[in-house]
């Protein structure tokens, strides 16, 4: 017959490899052979309790690619070409780093669920209504979504707040609402980001993970 030690060692190892779980109870039953047995599914008044183990779930490692290191150099990267199109735009560069931010945390190969593309995330009627033919091309995009954005700034009168709820949520949801920021916890979320990236930028601060 197998030893106690040997059915809880045995058990044990198969908590360990339940990745998904957060605590697991484990009992103990002896039956009419007397032969000991663990579960951590009781089944009746004859088992009882042994002990209760608490398991953390194993963590995925971030992808090198989404570590604030690789921003950073994303971001370093693509500096002068956002300086010069925020220009040509008439846009503070770091306005437009904050809103690049937001998106998409410089990834020019960036899509969302759905279906905005590229470093400020055009979703394809926004692209080709700026004339943006490749939405991946760091130089068309930046180009069509500073248009956008600084379209955006002068329907809403320099209403910085409207004009970047209006570029997460659209200009017609935004005078649904009454020329407010529409009650959507995402648009709410996004501008209150995007300004204090933009603030963080101003004040010549470095960028910190949020």
């Amino acid at each position: 017959m197998k030893t106690m030690a040997h059915h809880r060692g045995f058990f044990l190892g198969c908590l360990l490899l339940l990745s998904g779980a957060s605590c697991a109870d484990l009992y103990q039953y002896r039956d009419r052979q007397g032969h000991v047995h663990f579960t951590d599914k009781p089944m009746g008044a004859s088992y009882y309790l042994v002990k209760r183990y608490r398991i953390q779930p194993q963590r995925q490692k971030r992808r090198g690619g989404d570590t604030l290191t690789a921003m950073r150099k994303r971001r370093s990267t693509l500096t002068p070409l956002i300086e010069s199109v925020s220009q040509a735009q008439g846009l503070r560069p770091e306005l437009v780093h904050a809103v690049i931010r937001a998106e998409s945390a410089y990834r020019a190969d960036a899509v969302s669920s759905a279906g905005a593309q590229g470093l400020m995330q055009l979703m394809p009627a926004t692209a080709e209504r700026f004339g943006v033919r490749d939405a991946f091309d760091p130089q068309q995009n930046l180009s069509g979504g500073t248009r956008y954005l600084r379209e955006l700034i002068e329907l809403f009168d320099s209403d910085l707040r409207l004009a970047l709820a209006a570029y997460n949520a659209g200009e017609n949801a935004v005078a649904r609402y009454g020329n407010q920021v529409p009650p959507f916890p995402e648009t709410r979320k996004y501008v209150d980001r995007v300004l204090a990236f933009y603030r963080d930028n101003q004040a010549g601060d470095k960028i910190a993970q949020r």
